[in-house]
């Protein structure tokens, strides 16, 4: 059987979605697409190339390097959360509503993996040598 492309429940071969409220969901979600699209580009590009800029910084000014991959880190993850935006392969896999949810769940990561980053900062800043 052939799925809803927004929730994946089983439909007919003629249908492409199982409600109107799928499809203009799915509507919803391709206009987002569009409208934010350059936006989301241009700063998931600046924070993922913050992030190795900070690691790297982190042995030789390790606030600095810290602050700056943690705050990139921060933003990303916030962007992905707002701005949940899967790739092709996942909403052919998932569909786009679970893939929408996968997508947020991996900002929740991102933003996690920052609040490390700053426990690092601050685990060598209390034991780390001076």
């Amino acid at each position: 059987m052939k799925k809803c492309e927004f929730c994946a429940k089983e439909i007919t071969y003629f249908e492409q979605y199982c409600s109107d409220d799928c499809h203009a969901n799915a509507n919803r979600f391709y206009e987002s697409c569009e409208k934010y699209g350059k936006l989301f580009s241009i700063v998931n590009s600046i924070c993922v190339f913050g992030i190795p800029v900070g690691v790297f910084l982190f042995p030789f000014a390790k606030s600095i390097g810290t602050i700056i991959a943690a705050l990139s880190c921060f933003i990303l993850g916030i962007m992905i959360i707002l701005l949940p935006f899967p790739t092709d392969g996942m909403i052919s896999k998932y569909k786009i509503q679970k893939a929408v949810k996968l997508t947020r769940i991996f900002g929740l990561l991102v933003i996690a993996l920052g609040v490390l980053i700053c426990g690092f900062l601050l685990f060598f800043s209390l034991f780390g040598e001076n």
